[in-house]
This record gives C-alpha cells, structure tokens and sequence, in this order.
C-alpha cells in the first residue's frame, strides 16, 4: 500500500492515462497484468495503486520506489517497452512523472 510522507524515501510517479470508456476496462487489465507480473516484481519497487474516474476517461497510476533509477531502469527494460507500446494503443495518451512530496495533511 502506498504510503505518503514528505520524507525523501521514495520516489514518487503518478501517471495519468486519458482513454474511451470503450477501452478502460481493457486498460485496467493490462495495467493490472503489468503490475502483477513484471512491475511490482522489479528492484526498487515500493507499492502502486490505481485509480479510475467516474467517467471511465481518466486513469491515475500512483506508484513508489525506492530510488527514480529504479523506475528508469524498468521502463528500459524489453518488456516493460513491449508493454507500453500494448498500453499506448488503448489510450490517447499517458504521462509518467515523478515527484518529490511537498506536503502531506491527515
């Protein structure tokens, strides 16, 4: 489970996926297969979660490592790039971007 603090821990992406609502459910599957299968299984990899909106237009990926070199070098790999070129053909487009937490409220 994601866990959210200002401490520099982690890094933090939240990708952001803008699709049909035809095609979200196959997005969510294959996203989900990713996670369990390769993602969650590389070094560096700390807890993700998924979020989709009422529309089924938008998704938004929450995902955390231990070090941003660790997302870069699983994004690198041949199947993680195979993988996306699957994902991008179920979206009109997706954005990873990685942040540092500023603040945090309970």
């Amino acid at each position: 489970m994601p866990k959210i603090s200002k401490a520099p821990d982690y890094q933090t992406v939240i990708t952001t996926f803008e699709m049909t609502p035809g095609t979200c459910q196959d997005l969510l599957d294959a996203l989900t297969d990713a996670y369990e299968k390769f993602i969650s299984k590389q070094p560096g990899f700390v807890a993700a979660g998924l979020h989709v909106n009422d529309a089924q237009t938008r998704i938004a990926n929450y995902s955390q490592w231990k070090r941003r070199e660790d997302f870069q070098a699983m994004l690198r790999t041949d199947e993680m790039r195979e993988r996306n070129r699957v994902i991008a053909t179920l979206c009109k487009s997706f954005e990873p971007v990685m942040y540092d937490v500023f603040e945090t409220f309970d």
